[in-house]
């Protein structure tokens, strides 16, 4: 049993196999059956028993009908029933050989599928390479072959077979993962010869030859290697035993990076002193110790830094090692990439720069080109020369040079130069290529030959001196002929004459057009005294003949043979050797590792001096490439490396030489980098199609549909199959041997009126997928109906959370006449009750249904319309949810930037491998259309309109295949056509839009600058100055210059003179676009600009020392006090500064301070006297600058109105303060002059000074007093401060019962001023203290005054003095008061005092009289202080009031008034309330605390 079921096992495996590749053929085959055998097992194992299905219950004229079925299935009943016995056994054999395969299967090596390779005959992917070694060391013969089947290989030496047991140890043969090698042992001399493997299949045969080369030691022939190869220089005999462990591997710079190659090694011996020798190569070149390359080895490590990567360093490194048993070596190879350009766009730098055929007249310079993928191409060289010594490059050439050799002339003689090359294209200027080798330009001929005595003496012997003959006129060249062409210049050469003279000669070259005999001079400004030159200046397309002359001092020569006629050669020509190469031919990739492909290609026909290959590689649909070599590969294999696993690329190669780059090669198959995933890919049968349905029946055929199955199996569906058999019937047959291709087929040749049923089978590259379910039975009857047949195949797209588009296929059968339209039924999914979507037909065969229910799901059907009715209704859709699928995306319409043309773009939220975009206009799938162009890659397709007109209005689609109905539409209305057309019309005839017209401005230094801007520039943009009609260059004194990201041109006049009046115009081409603007700079403008830029030129001038950077200025601090400011730069210690007024100078308290970078003087009470003119005065030894100020006229004005700002801002309220004169208003503030514009309103009118009303202030306020007022001068009263901008204003209100207390306080103030005019008062003559000696005599006079005369009393000690002999007491004219002492005695001794009143008042005065006697020491006078008016008692008489102090008792009312609460007060004092001001107030008046001496008045 276990062993039957592996045979079915393996049988079934290969039937299924088989069927994989047999999709088109007839399916009559053992795994048909065994498929079919196996689906009616199931069936007849879910059924234990067959019973005939009940009927329902049928109409009266069914009953016949029904009666005819039932007889017709039990006649075969019995014959069913026994089929299905046979049945149950066989599938019970096979379940139990199923179940047995499972175990096997189970414990069998999981095996991997491969796919069926294509045969293929041999080829070698990687040839055998030609060997040259030393005698007892090993070589190893490799290669790899490619073929299906694999082939076998065969090694022979000289066409005899290798065979390994012929001699042991000697060859040893392996093949390891398709690389075929063979290795020889210690090699012998005899083994030397060709070497050759040959691969060999059913499908043919291929040979791969290499050359061996053995040699000895001492041999000393000429070594023979393969370009690419490291060259085996010499022996080096080692004692050492090295083996290489890890070394370096394939490896990526970029130029200006560095980069290091290690590779550990074991070395026996191990002596720190003497390590292995190790050589380095780069391609077949040795490398040796530069300051491009640092070498070292020791401790087990090999390593070689290259610090200043270049591309010049790309290609394939070798270390060799010298062994004890010859060498062992390692290679990799280096990638050097470009660097980013400082200009976006430019290309990447030449490389390989040498100078040859060195001279004292020229050098030539040749370089390779660098390789250009996306950059533009490459439209000339320029090269750049550097003195030995110098930092300073000098550009050779003015316009760039098409070839990549240039003769570079005009050097100095014994100089010794290096050279670099820069690549231009139409983007900018690419990065300097590295520099050239040192070269000393020299005459490397000479006609004196030295000669050396005994080490000793010179002898320096001329030419001429060996000559038979006496000649000093030199004769004239020979052989004069071109040694280059090509479309720059010319390489003329001769042979130097003899005899040459008796002095040293130059050559003149002269040329003339074709055969014309009217020469001219080549070389008219430059000796040449090498016999070869460079010739420029050559037109196309004509023929020149040149011709030279010797020169010497003695004369020249006669000229010499003309040359032929020459001609400059297009580089793209066909002259042999002249121009690029072309096209290599085909290039074939094939895989090498995970990441790297080995690429391999046909030398091209024409290879005029190839100096190599560059190889591009591109992602498959990008269409974007990228370099994989950046250094011309001389081979025509290479191994690009540094690619991503899984991708799939194409590759293309350029040839290179001299002259540029050629045409590309055809790109190469696409090949996907990981192998791995090649042969992954499985695919699995579809599943089964369902819904079939009639279409047509004409009694002897019918049409059927079906829907496709919900599952391809991964891969394509490409046919199906359809079986069918009576209704009353077990067995299917075939219906056609020949599959469907569409889900519509015709079955011919069916019986009228017999019931048929029919199942469909998919197909795809995997097989045949399970049948569908069988349909119904369908009456073969003819339809002979009116009304149409049924639609079919109804799809769904667009789909969106609110609305789906309906699409169906026309009925099969049309009825009696046209179709006419159609109408859509819907209904939510699982209901019955359909509802039409549109009350009138539609005439075409879809509709966009909107309105739905976000994420409810519906079905559809469609009823075709004729002139006879509406036919039969399609079968139900499949469900549809309205549900945008995720990164859904509608189709856009843009207008191309480059091209301008017009189109549709639409990317897809998802694709599939096999998935395809296919457009169509309203609903009708564009296949070959004149209108329009249809492109796509990846997710992405462009419908493109060659030239859009109303034509082309429409609805446009777009639907993804083999995706879950992603789709899109889009309607071009003619309003939107119309806004289309003109913004293509804009591009395809562009203007540059600028920002700003062309303007200027004046610098520092007195430079002019010219610019524009536009909106947006590319790196391509060009453009030309001009100025009065002619063209301008960036040059000395003007630079021209732009920069992209801001849209800026600009050129800049560094000295700007009165010759650059006139127009100025700037043309701008940037691609198609172009734009122009022009400045017209003459007459008072350009005047104004003239000054200005002397202006400023001086000005650079004057800070070249010591200045002011910011010019005198004033400023008013928050104190009113004035600041003259300025700012001062580039001073030092020695600077000294200095202020002066009208020329004086002005000594400050504070000396300036140069140092702090600015100076200050105030000016503290500014006001009128203040003006004149100011002067600040910086020097030094390397110069000085003045600043002048004058404050005067309206600088007087700003500073007045600054301080009236800040003044106006501090004033306080105005407050009332009486006098015996009468009422004033004072208005306080920081600080207040009477240039200050301060107005006084009184009721709005405004107020003038006069004898009424005065106006006045002081430092710190401003005031008006009313004089002996009245009731008109009651009202409000307001004063404003003018700061030149702004008034600021306070006002009082003077009215009411705050007049009535300030007139009545008038009226005290005026008495009281009075009362103490006239009272009684001593006006001088006394003394404080009195020391008098004993016995003389005392007189005490004083002044009085009073009006009336005031009455005088004289007291000692308190005690009233009358006259007697003692005391004298006398008062004169009213005026004069004295007491006299004739006598005086120490009783005299006390305090004295005199009492002077009227009726006003009166006063004391105190007198300290001290007495001593005769003898004795003075005593020390003790100083009184004058006393302090008393108020005495007034005379009865005259006063009608008793004398009272001074001061108002607290009982009298204040003559401030007492505002309401709401009214603010006028007094700033809270309380008492009194119209004087606080004592904390300065007050011109005398203060309220000096007694009045005439009493307050109750």
């Amino acid at each position: 049993m276990p062993a039957k079921g592996v045979t079915f096992y393996r049988q079934e495996q290969t039937q299924h196999q088989s069927s994989k590749h047999v999709v088109q053929h007839s399916r009559k085959s053992s795994s048909r059956v065994v498929k079919k055998e196996q689906v009616q097992a199931s069936e007849a194992m879910a059924e234990q028993a067959y019973t005939v299905p009940a009927f329902r219950e049928r109409a009266p004229e069914g009953m016949q009908e029904y009666q005819r079925m039932a007889a017709h299935f039990g006649r075969d009943l019995v014959q069913l029933q026994q089929e299905l016995h046979r049945m149950k056994v066989a599938t019970k054999e096979q379940v139990d050989n199923i179940e047995i395969t499972r175990e096997v299967k189970g414990m069998m090596p999981l095996r991997k599928d491969y796919p069926v390779e294509i045969p293929k005959a041999p080829d070698f992917l990687i040839s055998l390479r030609a060997h040259t070694v030393w005698e007892k060391t090993p070589v190893k013969l490799f290669c790899t072959v490619s073929g299906q089947p694999n082939p076998i290989v065969k090694w022979y030496r000289n066409n005899v077979a290798i065979e390994p047991l012929s001699a042991p140890g000697k060859y040893k043969i392996e093949n390891k993962y398709g690389v075929h090698s063979l290795i020889i042992s210690r090699c012998a001399v005899t083994d030397s010869g060709v070497y050759s493997a040959v691969a060999t299949s059913p499908h043919g045969k291929a040979t791969s030859k290499a050359t061996v080369c053995v040699r000895r030691p001492l041999g000393g022939g000429e070594l023979s290697h393969l370009p690419g190869q490291a060259p085996l220089f010499g022996i080096h005999p080692s004692k050492l035993e090295v083996t290489l462990l890890e070394s370096f591997g394939v490896t990526f710079g970029t130029e200006g990076g560095f980069v290091s190659l290690v590779a550990n090694m074991v070395v026996v011996p191990d002596l720190p002193n003497l390590p292995p020798e190790a050589t380095w190569y780069r391609d077949d070149t040795l490398l040796m110790p530069s300051r491009w390359a640092e070498m070292s080895i020791g401790g087990g490590v090999a390593k070689l830094t290259l610090p200043h990567l270049n591309k010049d360093d790309e290609g394939l490194y070798t270390l060799r090692i010298w062994t004890k048993n010859g060498t062992t070596e390692h290679s990799a190879y280096l990638f050097v990439k470009d660097a980013t350009p400082t200009v976006a766009g430019a290309p990447g730098a030449p490389m390989d720069v040498k100078a040859s055929d060195v001279n004292a007249d020229y050098v030539l310079v040749s370089w390779k080109p660098p390789n250009t993928t996306h950059e533009a191409p490459i439209t000339g060289y320029f090269v750049d020369r550097r003195k030995s010594g110098t930092k300073d490059w000098v550009q050779c050439n003015d316009s760039p040079v098409k070839v990549c050799k240039l003769p570079v002339h005009g050097l100095t003689e014994g100089a010794s130069y290096h050279f670099r090359v820069r690549a231009v294209n139409k983007d900018g200027i690419s990065l300097p290529s590295r520099m050239s080798s040192g070269v000393t330009a020299a005459e490397v001929e000479s006609d004196v030959e030295v000669i050396k005595i005994e080490g000793k003496y010179d002898i320096a012997i001329r030419q001429e001196e060996l000559q038979g003959v006496y000649v000093t006129i030199p004769g004239p060249p020979t052989n004069v002929h071109a040694t280059e062409i090509n479309k720059t210049y010319i390489v003329l050469s001769w042979t130097p004459p003899s005899p040459r003279g008796r002095a040293p000669v130059w050559y003149l070259i002269e040329k003339c057009v074709g055969d014309s005999h009217v020469w001219q001079r080549v070389n008219t400004a430059v000796q040449l005294r090498s016999p070869r030159y460079p010739v420029y200046d050559m037109e196309d397309q004509k023929s020149y003949r040149f011709r030279v002359i010797t020169v010497n001092k003695y004369g020249s020569s006669e000229p010499s043979e003309p040359t032929a006629p020459i001609q400059k050669v297009d580089p793209y020509g066909v002259v042999l050797n002249i121009g690029v190469p072309s096209a290599p031919g085909q290039v074939i990739a094939s895989r090498n590792t995970k990441t790297s492909a080995f690429v391999q290609w046909e030398a091209p026909k024409h290879t005029n001096n190839l100096m190599g290959y560059y190889v591009d590689a591109s992602l498959v649909g990008s269409k974007k490439w990228f370099p994989c070599n950046h250094r011309p590969y001389k081979h025509t294999r290479f191994v690009v490396h540094g690619l991503v696993p899984g991708d799939t690329y194409v590759f293309r190669v350029q040839a290179v030489n001299a002259y540029g780059l050629s045409e590309e090669s055809q790109e190469s198959a696409p090949l996907f980098i990981d192998a791995a995933l090649f042969g992954a890919v499985e695919y699995a049968t579809p599943s089964a199609p369902y819904g079939i349905s009639l279409l047509n029946c004409n009694g002897s055929s019918m049409t059927l549909a079906w829907k496709r199955p919900k599952n391809t199996g991964g891969s394509k569906i490409t046919s199906y199959y359809l079986d069918k058999r009576e209704a009353g019937s077990v067995d299917w047959k075939e219906v056609s041997p020949n599959p469907a291709v569409h889900r519509t087929f015709t079955v011919e040749n069916l019986t009228s009126g017999v019931f048929y049923e029919f199942k469909v089978q998919a197909a795809n590259l995997a097989g045949v997928g399970l049948p569908s379910e069988p349909s119904k039975a369908f009456a073969c009857e003819a339809w002979t109906m009116a009304e149409p047949g049924p639609v079919y195949d109804i799809s769904f797209w667009e789909v969106r959370d609110t609305s789906v588009l309906v699409q169906w296929k026309p009925p099969v059968y049309g009825g009696d006449c046209p179709i006419t339209g159609y109408f859509v039924d819907m209904a939510k999914k699982g209901s019955s009750d359909f509802a039409a979507v549109n009350a009138e037909p539609i005439g075409h065969c879809y509709l966009k249904v909107a309105g739905l229910e976000t994420g409810a799901s519906y079905v559809f059907r469609v009823r075709a319309v004729n002139a006879k009715g509406v036919g039969k209704a399609s079968e139900v859709s499949d469900p549809v949810c309205a549900k945008a699928l995720p990164g859904t995306k509608e189709i856009a319409c843009g207008v191309d930037e480059e091209t301008g043309d017009i189109f549709l773009n639409f990317e897809a939220c998802e694709v599939s491998e096999t998935s395809k975009f296919t457009w169509s206009k309203s609903y009708k799938e564009i296949t070959e259309s004149s209108r329009v162009s249809i492109t796509s890659s990846g997710r992405q397709s462009k419908l493109t309109f060659v030239n859009a007109e109303e034509e082309d209005l429409g609805v446009y689609s777009v639907a993804v295949t083999d995706t879950d109905g992603v789709s899109s539409s889009y309607s071009v209305n003619k309003e939107e056509l119309k806004k289309m057309q003109e913004l293509s019309y804009n591009i395809k005839h562009p203007i540059v839009p600028l920002k700003t017209e062309l303007n200027y401005e004046i610098l520092e230094k007195g430079h002019v600058r010219f610019w524009v801007q536009a909106l947006k520039l590319s790196s391509s943009v060009n453009y030309r100055f001009i100025v009065n009609d002619k063209a301008i260059t960036s040059a000395e004194g003007c630079k021209i210059s732009h920069d992209v990201s801001t849209g800026i041109i600009q050129m800049t006049i560094e000295h700007f003179t009165k010759a650059n009046e006139g127009t100025y115009t700037i043309q701008i081409h940037d691609g198609k676009a172009k734009s122009q603007s022009s400045l017209v700079l003459v007459g008072d403008v350009f005047k104004v600009a003239l000054k200005e830029a002397e202006f400023q030129r001086k000005e650079h001038i004057r800070k070249q020392g010591p200045h002011f950077s910011e010019y005198l200025s004033f400023h008013v601090t928050d104190e009113c006090t004035v600041m003259l400011v300025c700012k001062l730069a580039n001073v030092k210690k020695e600077t000294t500064f200095t202020w002066f007024k009208e020329d004086a100078e002005i000594t400050v308290d504070v000396p300036p301070n140069p140092m702090s970078g600015s100076c200050s003087l105030p000016i503290p009470m500014f006001s009128r006297k203040d003006q004149g003119i100011y002067k600040a005065v910086l020097g030094d030894d390397r110069g000085k600058d003045t600043s002048v100020y004058d404050i005067s006229g309206q600088v007087f004005e700003d500073i007045i109105n600054a301080i009236a700002g800040i003044a106006g801002s501090s004033a306080s309220e105005l407050v009332l303060q009486c006098t015996p004169e009468g009422i004033r208003l004072q208005c306080y503030m920081k600080y207040y002059t009477e240039e200050m514009k301060t107005s006084w309103f009184h009721r709005e009118s405004k107020i003038s000074s006069s004898e009424k009303m005065r106006i006045g202030g002081t430092s710190e306020m401003a005031w008006m007093q009313i004089c002996e007022p009245t009731d008109k001068e009651k009202g409000h009263y307001t004063i404003e401060v003018h700061d030149g901008k702004k008034s600021h204003s306070r006002t009082f209100d003077l009215s009411g019962q705050a007049y009535t207390d300030a007139y009545a306080e008038f009226q005290r103030l005026k008495a009281a001023a009075f009362a103490e005019k006239n009272r009684g008062r001593v006006v001088g003559g006394l003394p404080d203290v009195v020391t008098i000696m004993e016995k003389k005599s005392l007189s005490l006079t004083c002044t009085v005054w009073g009006d009336p005369s005031p009455e005088v009393t004289w007291f000692k000690n308190e005690q009233e003095v009358v006259s007697n002999d003692s005391y004298k007491i006398t008062f004169e004219g009213g005026k004069f008061a004295s007491l006299t002492i004739n006598s005086v005695h120490v009783e005299d001794s006390g305090k004295y005092s005199i009492n002077v009143r009227n009726k006003y008042g009166g006063e004391f005065v105190e007198i300290t009289v001290s007495v001593y006697k005769q003898g004795e020491e003075i005593p020390e006078p003790k100083l009184g202080q004058m006393s302090k008016p008393v108020a005495t008692p007034k005379p009865a008489t005259p006063a009608p009031q008793s004398a009272k102090t001074p001061t108002p008792a607290p009982s009298v009312k204040s003559p401030t008034p007492t505002p309401p609460p709401s009214v603010k007060s006028p007094t700033p004092t809270p309380a008492p309330k009194s119209p004087t001001p606080p004592r904390s107030m300065r007050s011109p008046t005398p203060p309220r605390s000096m007694r009045s001496p005439t009493p307050t008045k109750k």
